[in-house]
């Protein structure tokens, strides 16, 4: 069978990925570049691969097609790939990343930010309460509240956030070209390696300022590379799951003014809203990638040591063997909304706690404020991202008040 070749548009994730739930996982898909690819869609087989140490997230250890060259740098997801991590990192090295910021998402000061979030929360829905009666809730509120709070997190002064905004941008649309890609690559390490030498010169109370205290302190527990790629995980990437999580369960609860009644009334939780729209509509529709350490059996599919793998979050969450015949459908009743649009296992985000926070907040703030909220073009015309990473709207247009 023929790799199949992803839409590099994502204008039909779901249906593309019910195409290649139909060829079988996994499957073998194509990525720009010719990359190819075994893609695994089955929400119990990522889970079995995410827990098998014979597969890796180290493309310096273990894929043959990066170590020898055969992917070059003008590869369109290369900065998916090429920096030092604990995204791209394994075992021990995976750890010691790991180590060095999750103090920065404990339970308690996540829980410390919720001041903050709120009055985020608070000023932007001002800010949309001045304005047009129409506003698009993705640029408005999906986007900025999420990027503020990163942005806090990491000291990232406010000069500095439209530049790394549009880099961002970038960096998740799978239709920029090699030039392009390579391109928006020089500018965001332009606008990092700025940032470490602003908060080298002003240190401040943020985690920034923590990763280069603790590289002063050992030169060998955190590396320059490594100190710069972690920024671009967090500071870059991460805040990109919260805004399309925001995004759609705002347009689901538009698109089903029966169920947003039912969360408004108290008979189910703002938990129930978040947890369905991960599993609806995950965030990050493929999540580039992993590779096999050695020859892996997988439901009768070999893949074989040194091939390159592509999680499907995305169709994982619609996945009819565990949530039968409806799991196309939005429903916030459904008992088992199991997901993995956080990832599984040592890898699991370690900021999804916060991105739980800021739903928990956003959402029934917005809802509150603007009880006559209603969509402003039918939920058929919103228009998907380009990209066949991340999975949100180009804009999402809502009538605040009345006509």
């Amino acid at each position: 069978m023929q790799p199949f070749p992803l839409d590099p548009t994502g204008q039909d994730i779901h249906g593309e990925g019910a195409r290649l739930r139909e060829r079988g996982s996994p499957t073998l898909v194509e990525l720009p570049g010719g990359v190819i690819a075994w893609l695994v869609s089955g929400i119990d087989q990522i889970k079995k691969l995410f827990s098998d140490p014979w597969v890796s997230k180290d493309p310096r250890q273990h894929w043959p097609a990066w170590r020898e060259g055969r992917v070059t740098e003008d590869w369109q997801l290369h900065m998916w790939i090429s920096p030092r991590t604990m995204f791209t990192a394994q075992g021990d090295n995976h750890r010691r990343l790991r180590s060095l910021v999750s103090k920065g998402f404990t339970p308690r000061r996540t829980e410390s930010l919720r001041p903050a979030i709120s009055r985020i929360a608070d000023d932007l829905l001002d800010k949309l309460a001045a304005g047009p009666d129409v506003a698009d809730l993705r640029t408005g509120y999906a986007y900025p509240l999420p990027i503020e709070v990163v942005c806090r997190l990491f000291g990232v002064p406010d000069d500095v956030r439209p530049g790394l905004r549009q880099s961002v941008d970038v960096l998740f649309d799978t239709t920029a070209t090699p030039a392009e890609a390579k391109a928006n690559e020089h500018r965001m390490y332009e606008i990092l390696n700025d940032l470490v030498a602003i908060r080298r010169r002003e240190p401040g109370d943020d985690l920034t300022s923590d990763l280069i205290a603790a590289r002063a302190e050992d030169n060998d527990r955190l590396t320059e590379s490594e100190l710069v790629g972690t920024l671009l995980l967090f500071v870059a990437a991460g805040h990109e799951t919260t805004v399309n999580l925001l995004d759609h369960a705002i347009a689901a609860l538009l698109a089903h003014p029966d169920q947003l009644a039912r969360v408004r009334s108290g008979e189910f939780r703002w938990r129930d809203v978040t947890e369905e729209t991960l599993r609806w509509q995950a965030p990050v529709t493929n999540v580039p990638l992993r590779y096999a350490v050695d020859d892996i059996e997988l439901d009768g599919v070999v893949i074989r040591r040194g091939d390159a793998i592509l999680p499907a979050y995305a169709a994982a969450g619609r996945d009819p063997g565990l949530h039968g015949p409806t799991a196309d459908a939005f429903d916030i009743t459904r008992p088992d909304k199991t997901h993995i649009a956080f990832g599984y296992g040592v890898h699991y985000c370690l900021g999804a706690p916060l991105a739980h926070l800021q739903a928990e907040i956003a959402l029934p703030a917005l809802f509150d404020r603007f009880p006559d909220l209603a969509l402003a073009v039918p939920p058929g015309e919103l228009r998907p991202v380009r990209s066949f990473i991340s999975n949100g709207h180009q804009a999402l247009p809502a009538r605040l008040r009345p006509a």
